[in-house]
């Protein structure tokens, strides 16, 4: 049986992690209300960041919300996911979607990412 938890190295922790994922995000995932940011690394396995900002988010419990849907998502997903660092951010409106629908946009948005990963990875194994 594998292991589905969410131990501290598949997480962003300081500030510089964050900045190097904004500042050379090779990849960009927009879904409906998020917007993942992703860039490679060499670790061998994904690690993730959230940014849910007040302004975007208004309440507490909403951002606490899909904070937690966000890492139940990356916890059940991280064997599929490439090595990338990942920043998921919240865009207005984003709390007015339902637990169901945001599963579905994450499980999509993570797809994407693996299929963008592997499309530049051939792509530069060719050059």
């Amino acid at each position: 049986m594998s292991c589905q938890g969410f131990p501290r190295q598949l997480r962003l922790l300081t500030a510089g992690e964050y900045r190097r994922v904004f500042d050379q995000a090779t990849y960009k995932i927009h879904g409906k209300g998020l917007l993942a940011l992703a860039s490679d690394n060499a670790l061998g396995y994904p690690r993730v960041g959230l940014v849910f900002s007040k302004k975007n988010v208004r309440r507490a419990v909403d951002r606490n919300r899909l904070k937690r849907l966000v890492r139940e998502s990356i916890r059940l997903q991280q064997h599929r996911l490439p090595a990338v660092d990942i920043v998921v951010l919240a865009r207005r409106g984003v709390n007015d979607l339902d637990n169901e629908t945001l599963h579905r946009q994450l499980y999509g948005m993570w797809r994407r990412l693996e299929k963008d990963v592997r499309k530049q990875t051939a792509a530069s194994s060719l050059s």
